[in-house]
């Protein structure tokens, strides 16, 4: 089996048309690697979700996890890219392709870091694991959601590092040390179907709902606090239950979406919302779905270490903070994981032509090797 560097790594990942849910080989390889460096493998499928777990050491001491995802989105109309999306090609400063960013250098980098350390640490203080799954970008039912129950039966873990591409304009300048909870709300505000030229017979959810989205849009959910921004609401979505030029609908559906801060609670923003559209005297239906409480890592040593890690080798003093969309790692800190993110820049995830930078991709590895060796 040949010895990677992590460019050479994170190309053979790339070239692995690993559209979610299809993990294409990408945790096989991985498996391979780890399995000869003396790591102990799971693997289960969930659905059509492939996921890995592998852990080496054991709890006489700390444990630490990285955590990531082998699935990329859609690569959309190939013609558009510059370069074939799953061809790793590499230029004199960037690593090229589909996942590059989102995130195979990243799992690339964690995986040849644990691999380092182990060799050169086989008796090692404490568990160092990783955790690998094709459901990130899809649903996230049949991923982490479903491997961290059954994982925790056997493995505690202290620490977690999601490899998602956090990075800003510089490698190291933002780590996530949480995310907001994210809560769907489909809101269906019911009025009286009828033909347009007798209004007076009917009764129009558009213009009932009018004032209720005006308000929507401006109603302050909370404060946030020092390490979460207030509560955002938006709205994704506006139907009536017509299309027919003639016919005033009987119902107008909204759907939209809280991003919300450890200052409110999906019983809270429920309330609110009922509140809004009480005085606004509508009959309604609501609909909920609750994505992922927020969360936050508040171990201050754990942020020093990564603090120190970055400033050695990118030269920079990390931003903390908890913007963002969801990850994976709303379904590891509710048990009891101190979870960052961190990894590299996210200018042009999901965009065609989605790159890195080489040095970005070495800086990377270094970092977690780093972190690994002061955590253990």
């Amino acid at each position: 089996m040949p010895i990677y560097s992590v460019i050479q790594l994170s190309q053979e990942l790339i070239r692995k048309k690993s559209i979610t849910p299809d993990d294409k080989g990408c945790q096989k390889l991985i498996s391979n690697l780890l399995v000869k460096a003396g790591f102990t493998i799971e693997t289960h499928r969930f659905g059509d979700v492939d996921n890995l777990f592998a852990w080496h050491g054991d709890k006489a001491g700390k444990s630490l996890m990285f955590l990531g995802h082998t699935d990329v989105v859609p690569v959309g109309d190939e013609s558009n890219w510059q370069l074939p999306p799953f061809s790793g090609h590499v230029d004199e400063s960037y690593l090229h392709g589909r996942g590059s960013a989102d995130m195979k250098a990243g799992v690339a980098a964690f995986t040849l870091s644990v691999i380092k350390y182990v060799r050169e640490n086989p008796n090692h203080n404490g568990k160092i694991s990783l955790m690998l799954t094709s459901d990130e970008e899809g649903v996230a039912e049949n991923g982490v959601k479903k491997m961290m129950p059954h994982i925790a039966i056997n493995h505690e873990i202290d620490y977690c590092v999601v490899g998602e591409p956090s990075s800003s304009e510089q490698l190291g300048d933002v780590v996530r040390i949480g995310r907001r909870g994210s809560l769907h709300v489909a809101i269906t505000v019911h009025g009286k179907q009828g033909h347009v030229a007798y209004p007076q017979n009917a009764s129009n959810p558009v213009f009932l709902a009018a004032g209720l989205i005006k308000d929507l849009a401006c109603y302050k959910w909370d404060n946030g606090n020092e390490d979460f921004p207030p509560t955002s609401f938006q709205i994704s979505s506006v139907k009536t239950s017509s299309n027919t030029s003639n016919i005033i609908p009987a119902d107008l559906s909204i759907q939209a979406n809280f991003r919300y801060s450890t200052e409110s609670t999906e019983e809270s923003l429920n309330k609110q919302l009922t509140q809004l559209l009480k005085q606004h005297n509508l009959d309604y239906s609501l609909n909920w779905n609750l994505s992922g409480l927020p969360f936050y890592s508040q171990n201050h040593q754990f942020r020093s270490v990564v603090e120190s890690s970055i400033r050695e080798y990118c030269h920079i003093n990390p931003i903390f903070n908890t913007a963002g969309g969801t990850s994976d790692g709303r379904f590891v800190a509710p048990f009891g994981v101190d979870v960052i993110e961190l990894g590299v820049i996210n200018k042009t995830i999901h965009q065609i032509d989605e790159k890195v930078l080489i040095d970005d991709v070495k800086k990377l590895e270094k970092v977690y090797f780093r972190l690994i060796t002061s955590l253990l």
